[in-house]
């Protein structure tokens, strides 16, 4: 694959006179970059509200000063090269961060206007208004009925039609009722991979968040059972709004609404997933989803 630093040009001179930078490298030597934000963007309603957002490790700074707003009933997908601050970026959207005890943030995120780093903040409470879906799918040693309303257990819910009214209803969403439906007091690991994955999104939809966050979905799974959890993100649009992390730029290019190309820990460009795909603002953002570099 071709070395980023064989791609970019010296910098040149523009008709009118302005310098054309080697952004990449300069962004690579840590100076400042202010992003390609499309202009549709400007139109939507958000949901959540990234604001000029710093995440350090011990003394390595992860993020940049990341400023991203989701769209509320939309898809929107984060894509760049490893180790560019993807999964970082939607861990601390949740506060999975504060789990790390060399963490360190600067800057604000809020959903629905509401701060999410005040030190006021409770977050466990925070938690029940998003859903999460990781890599790699994580039942829980029990019953398919209970992995789905165990979100309402540990909120106190008693209620059984109640719990049996969310569980129906969840795994409909997930696309997952009629194959279980007659073993819901089964274990949950005795499901399929795919199948596996479709209950954690039935799990995480059962408490209705506000944002559902997917880091990677379908990166463990085989083609038939990404295919059911991309018509699932489909089903599941509009309803709810998902922010996703994924390494697989087509998939990116067939869920989402919107895209954000990251690298090296700061926001490159957003804009439209079409636009983005097919008449970028940058260079950069074209030499990336064409496989020139990453």
């Amino acid at each position: 694959m071709t070395a980023i630093a064989d791609l970019l040009e010296p910098a040149t001179t523009k008709a009118d006179g302005t310098a054309t930078a080697n952004r990449l490298h300069a962004i690579a030597r840590g100076e400042a970059f202010t992003p390609a934000v499309h202009a549709e963007l400007a139109t939507e309603r958000y949901v959540l509200e990234v604001d000029h957002f710093n995440l350090w490790y011990g003394k390595a700074q992860a993020l940049h000063d990341i400023s991203l707003d989701i769209p509320v009933g939309k898809v929107t997908a984060m894509i760049g090269p490893s180790g560019c601050g993807k999964s970082t970026l939607l861990r601390s959207v949740n506060r999975l961060n504060d789990l790390v005890d060399c963490v360190r943030v600067d800057g604000d995120m809020r959903i629905n206007g509401q701060t999410i780093y005040h030190k006021a903040v409770d977050v466990i409470e925070l938690r029940k208004r998003m859903g999460m879906v990781f890599q790699k799918s994580n039942p829980f040693p029990m019953s398919i009925y209970e992995n789905v309303v165990y979100p309402l257990r540990i909120d106190g819910e008693r209620n059984k039609a109640v719990l049996d009214e969310v569980c129906e209803r969840s795994l409909r969403g997930a696309a997952l009722w009629d194959e279980v439906k007659d073993r819901l007091h089964e274990s949950a690991l005795g499901m399929s991979g795919g199948q596996q994955q479709r209950l954690c999104i039935a799990r995480a939809i059962s408490a209705e968040p506000e944002v559902l966050l997917m880091d990677e979905p379908c990166s463990a799974l085989d083609p038939i059972a990404t295919n059911h959890i991309e018509d699932l993100i489909h089903e599941l649009k509009g309803e709810y709004t998902i922010l996703i992390v994924t390494h697989n730029m087509q998939q990116a290019a067939r869920v989402s609404d919107y895209t954000a190309f990251m690298y090296l820990g700061r926001l490159i460009e957003y804009g439209p997933t079409a636009t983005l795909f097919q008449k970028p603002k940058l260079r950069e953002t074209l030499d990336y989803v064409t496989g020139r570099f990453g």
